[in-house]
């Protein structure tokens, strides 16, 4: 029996890779489309034969009766449709970041927990074969006790949170809106957009959340972080260094470089030179070979395990509610503490 999805949010991303992803894969059919601007239904809903066309999402899910639902909606926008979705029963994909605050990040997970769905949040690198063996080791004690991690990202996204066009999106159906991106008051910014990425791989990594946070860093033209540099401390006592750039050259692409360090080795991984080592005192390392083309940012990955997990597989789910409320709560402490100029607690303890 083929699986039902539904979309809300017709904007930039949910066409370039949601719906076509979801309907290269088998077992499922994209049934309905979900937004507030009936042209954007228009040409979605004409462009991939979708005959579901709605304005309200409550009467989609009462009329649909699916079995998935992708929130594709502005970051503040999150949390209400992923919470509709799981009470209705569907399994959601929604959009990083999860939520952009730490209660709607906890309602979220709550409501996965009551309703018995899963919730992925697609961040792409979590999905890799690279990043379960880095999870393999760390998880199963093979650096000792984590005691600091060390991570850094930038992104060739200068144009998206300045508030211009992005370059690379020209000849796509839509483009991504300043006022998801560059807007201060609408959770704009590197931050939100794109650290939300590698501290999700990290807390699938490491299987730990941050208690507090502390935060400097550089505004775009538009008032939105182009640059973080942060500290903080995990509930169980490492610490970590973390570091965002909007500012890559478009040619070099998006890179996300860590050093896990624990009591007994380390583990090193980059994606672009692709790159994953366990080193160990004892001298017991080993590496995982990997080519860069494997490293190239992959954002069908969660989406494909989406569509796998609503026609009813079993999924080994890398970024789950859970890891979505950490992220959040990261997040949320980082821009407090940006503004504040204190270290910020995250709430989760």
């Amino acid at each position: 029996m083929t699986a039902r999805i539904g979309v809300v949010g017709i904007g930039w991303w949910a066409v370039f890779m949601h719906i076509p992803t979801l309907q290269e894969c088998e077992g499922v059919a994209v049934v309905a489309l979900c937004d507030l601007d009936p042209e954007r239904l228009r040409i979605a809903g004409d462009r991939f034969g979708v005959k579901g066309r709605y304005a309200d999402l409550d009467r989609m899910l009462a009329q649909e009766r699916l079995d998935g639902l992708v929130v594709a909606t502005p970051h503040v926008a999150h949390a209400g449709p992923a919470i509709a979705g799981l009470e209705a029963g569907c399994h959601v994909l929604v959009e990083k970041p999860m939520a952009t605050a730490t209660q709607d990040a906890r309602a979220i997970a709550a409501a996965a927990e009551r309703s018995g769905r899963e919730v992925i949040v697609p961040t792409g690198l979590n999905f890799t074969r690279f990043s379960a063996k880095a999870a393999e080791w760390v998880r199963g004690g093979r650096i000792g006790q984590l005691r600091h991690v060390v991570c850094q990202m930038g992104s060739p996204l200068d144009d998206l949170f300045a508030g211009r066009p992005m370059a690379e999106t020209e000849d796509h159906v839509f483009r991504p809106p300043p006022s998801t991106w560059a807007d201060p008051r609408r959770a704009g910014g590197y931050g939100w957009g794109q650290l939300s990425h590698a501290l999700a791989w990290v807390s699938y990594v490491t299987d730990a959340g941050l208690e507090s946070l502390a935060c400097l860093d550089v505004k775009s033209p538009t008032g939105v972080d182009y640059y973080d540099a942060a500290m903080g401390r995990f509930s169980g006592g490492a610490t970590l260094s973390l570091s965002g750039a909007a500012t890559v050259p478009k040619h070099v692409g998006m890179h996300t470089d860590v050093r896990l360090y624990g009591t007994e080795g380390m583990v090193t991984f980059s994606n672009l030179p692709a790159r994953l080592e366990l080193r160990r005192h004892d001298g017991h390392d080993e590496a995982m070979p990997l080519t860069d083309l494997e490293g190239v940012y992959d954002g069908s990955l969660p989406v494909r395990a989406f569509a796998r997990l609503c026609a009813g597989e079993v999924v080994e789910n890398a970024s789950n509610a859970r890891n979505g409320l950490r992220v959040t709560a990261a997040l949320d402490a980082l821009y407090r503490s940006a503004a504040s100029g204190r270290i910020e607690p995250t709430g989760l303890g």
